[in-house]
């Protein structure tokens, strides 16, 4: 595949003049649709606009390359702008922008066009072959322009596997470049940091981390004998296998912009040693430099929910499962009141999937703080948020638990590693085995058992005590409060004080209450599912296609099938949910519904009084909910 055959005449302008940046990304996108290669022109577009807001890819010089990658896009595609007036695109040499390549990448495993793509990236460092697009006076020119150029120019590999073999006296720097998306800033960072050290006459390999996987691998060897290893990345870099070496670590433009003051700075020796574990900089949120605080907290977060969600959906649907066999198979009308809080493990094989799923669920929170705590403090972090979510799980604090450890964890570990700088070297080196994990764990164990542990403990005291002395009062307005705090931490010391609330009453014989709790812990599940149903531009794609099991846990009562979507946006997930909860619980009491069973959401129906009215609540509480999701939720691609 050549650069020309993703590149198309349709969508080529060489005499645009956009006012702004915002004009400019439409007008690109406008081109690219031209090509026929876009299916949805609004997806893609938000698409490019997600992928500016990381960071601009305005690279300098003139020149961006704004790109994005997504199901809207049919076929790998290009479409140019030539810019003679300039425009403002917030390039990070200030320069106005001259000459613009958009990308378009299918979300597809077929990377092909990657290749194409990479090596147009690196051409653009070629001031002449850009000098010579600019002054095109056709399409047909311009096109003639990049088809000698990629005729002459090898392929992005070739090059920079044929790098020849390192001479004795010449210092020998190694590299690695890896952008987000993987498309155009990995191969020009690339391109930048070989032209430095050659001009230093410096032995350099690039490794070079895209979309298509790591391509050039450095080997063991090579980086045993390398002076000085720069990694120029934005996104998850393998860290470990530099432990010992000098290792510069800066954000992938610097490899494009700032290439030769790399180059300098290796060669000078004034490196700092990198140590394993080291490596919250070759995150992908501590990597990026002039990122937000709050960016950093959501990929953090980030981390510790994707690798949670495994545990709840898994666990979640098994408990599930074991709830539709009891009400399938048991007369709860001919139960009393302990056997009845069995329910879900009175059969057999309720109680196997029960058991399965309960050991799955058990999971959440500890792997929830653990790579919370990972994505600071690297892998020393990750038993030390282990340790704090379990105690979180066995505990009072559940959730909101979980989260304070695995951000209390990272830093602990960060802490532990500035004290151990300043100890002797033959020290320094075992701190990652003895004692980061030893000083480690019980600084989270302390922190726990005096400071997490007691709040939260105190925090649900203070909520039991509340609901029982407003017991007598309106049940409408008990029923808004119940269900409302069954969607303000979903599992957490709110969700747990209401649940126990509502089991205690129906031990006391008061059934109305036990009812006002389960629909608002239903609420949120669904909710979250329906609007992903509804709402797909409110989601990412691994929001969208993990919501619709929601519906599954929300029936099942299971209201932590919502973490992951409340842990991931709370300040716009949490309100919707908890005005729909309490809507439902106010509904449920005012209709006088009533539950003798703790457990089991839509499966036990059937021994529920005025059945149709509570579901009629569920339905009105997940409904609001998702509309409220709708609007407060910001777009996403």
């Amino acid at each position: 595949m050549r650069i020309t055959d993703l590149l198309d005449v349709r969508s080529i302008s060489l005499n645009a003049a956009p006012a702004d940046k915002s004009q400019t990304l439409d007008a690109a996108v406008s081109l690219m649709t031209r090509s026929g290669k876009i299916n949805d022109e609004e997806a893609y577009r938000k698409q490019v606009y997600a992928r500016e807001e990381e960071s601009t890819t305005g690279i300098g010089e003139g020149i961006a390359i704004p790109h994005g990658k997504c199901d809207a896009v049919e076929k790998p595609g290009l479409a140019a702008m030539v810019i003679p007036g300039g425009v403002d695109f917030d390039s990070l040499d200030g320069e106005p922008v001259t000459l613009l390549f958009l990308i378009a990448a299918p979300n597809t495993e077929d990377n092909v066009h990657l290749d194409v793509l990479s090596k147009l990236s690196m051409m653009l460092m070629d001031e002449d072959f850009t000098k010579s697009l600019r002054a095109a006076k056709t399409p047909e020119e311009f096109l003639a322009i990049i088809d000698q150029a990629d005729e002459e120019k090898k392929s992005v590999d070739e090059r920079l596997a044929d790098m020849g073999e390192a001479e004795a006296d010449q210092f020998k720097i190694l590299a690695v470049t890896s952008c987000p998306t993987g498309i155009a800033h990995t191969y020009m960072a690339a391109e930048g940091i070989e032209k430095a050290a050659k001009a230093k006459n410096c032995f350099v390999k690039i490794e070079t981390r895209g979309s298509g996987g790591a391509k050039n691998v450095l080997t063991d060897q090579e980086i045993q004998d390398a002076d000085c290893i720069i990694v120029a990345a934005d996104a998850q870099v393998p860290m470990d296998r530099f432990d010992g070496k000098k290792v510069i670590q800066r954000q992938v433009s610097d490899g494009i912009n700032k290439a030769d003051e790399l180059v300098e700075l290796a060669m000078s020796g004034n490196v700092p040693i990198y140590h394993s574990g080291n490596a919250s900089a070759s995150s992908q949120s501590q990597n990026k430099a002039g990122g937000s605080v709050g960016h950093k907290i959501y990929t953090q977060l980030m981390n510790g929910v994707s690798h949670m969600l495994p545990f709840v959906v898994g666990g979640g649907i098994l408990i599930a499962i074991a709830f539709l066999i009891d009400g399938l198979m048991v007369d709860m009308n001919a139960l009393d009141v302990a056997e009845r809080a069995n329910f879900g493990t009175i059969t057999p094989a309720a109680a196997m999937f029960k058991q399965i799923g309960d050991v799955a669920f058990g999971f959440m929170l500890p792997v929830l703080a653990g790579f919370i705590a990972m994505a600071i403090g690297d892998r020393p972090a990750l038993a030390l948020g282990f340790v704090g979510g379990m105690m979180a799980h066995s505990g009072t604090s559940g959730f909101l638990g979980a989260l304070v450890v695995g951000f209390a964890a990272g830093y602990i570990i960060l802490g532990l590693r500035k004290v151990c700088e300043k100890l002797p070297e033959a020290l320094e080196k075992i701190a990652p085995v003895l004692i980061y994990p030893v000083v480690g764990i019980l600084l989270m164990g302390l922190l726990m058992l005096f400071v997490v542990e007691p709040i939260m403990g105190g925090i649900n005291t203070a909520l039991n005590n509340g609901l029982t002395s407003m017991g007598n009062s309106s049940k409408i307005i008990l029923g808004l409060i119940l269900g409302g705090m069954m969607a303000i931490d979903m599992g957490g010391p709110f969700n747990k004080a209401a649940y126990v609330f509502g089991t205690a009453a129906i031990a006391a014989g008061n059934y109305d209450i036990m009812a006002a709790v389960m629909v608002g812990g239903m609420v949120p599940p669904c909710a979250i599912a329906l609007a992903t149903l509804l709402f797909k531009d409110r989601f990412t794609k691994e929001e969208r296609e993990s919501g619709p099991t929601n519906f599954i846990m929300g029936l099942a009562f299971i209201t932590e099938g919502a973490i992951p979507f409340a842990a991931a946006d709370p300040f716009h997930v949490l309100p919707a949910c908890i005005i729909g909860s309490g809507l439902a619980g106010a509904m449920s009491m005012a209709f006088g519904c009533t539950l003798m069973a703790p457990h089991g959401g839509i499966f036990v129906v059937p021994v529920m009084g005025n059945a149709v009215q509570y579901v009629i609540a569920l339905v009105v509480g997940t409904v609001v909910s998702a509309v409220l999701l709708g609007v407060l939720k910001r777009k996403k691609a």
